[in-house]
């Protein structure tokens, strides 16, 4: 009798390991958290941001006023212009941030002429530096 009992046992301790093996490790995996689709409209979304960005401090940075504080500090407007699409998305936001704030108070009276050449000035330099320290 005893011998049948652990004989069963062996059976069943057999059994057993032979369905685990058996079964595709994938059933027990979980589901994904993110959808492909998801990770798609995300980076959409980034790719619109960050093309808005690039726009804005182009509009900044193409503008007569911003030509003429370029031209006039030896500032070669076409490396400043390449500078700003190898910003990343962080430095290009804050950088689009600053300069669509400074078109508003320039065309609201909030600051002068001079005052836009230097924020100007500022904003290509900062551009260039960051482009040479990653170069």
């Amino acid at each position: 009798m005893k011998v049948r009992i652990s004989r069963i046992f062996q059976l069943l301790f057999l059994c057993a390991l032979s369905a685990i093996v058996t079964i595709p490790q994938d059933v027990f995996a979980q589901d994904h958290v993110v959808t492909s689709s998801d990770i798609q409209k995300d980076v959409a979304a980034a790719s619109a941001a960050r093309q808005k960005h690039l726009a804005q401090v182009d509009t900044f940075i193409s503008s007569p006023e911003a030509r003429q504080a370029m031209k006039s500090a030896h500032i070669d407007y076409q490396q400043v212009k390449n500078g700003v699409s190898q910003l990343s998305n962080d430095d290009l936001a804050q950088l689009s941030v600053r300069s669509e704030k400074a078109q508003k108070d320039f065309a609201a009276g909030n600051i002068s002429n001079r005052d836009l050449i230097i924020i100007i000035l500022g904003v290509a330099a900062l551009i260039l530096i960051i482009v040479a320290v990653r170069d």
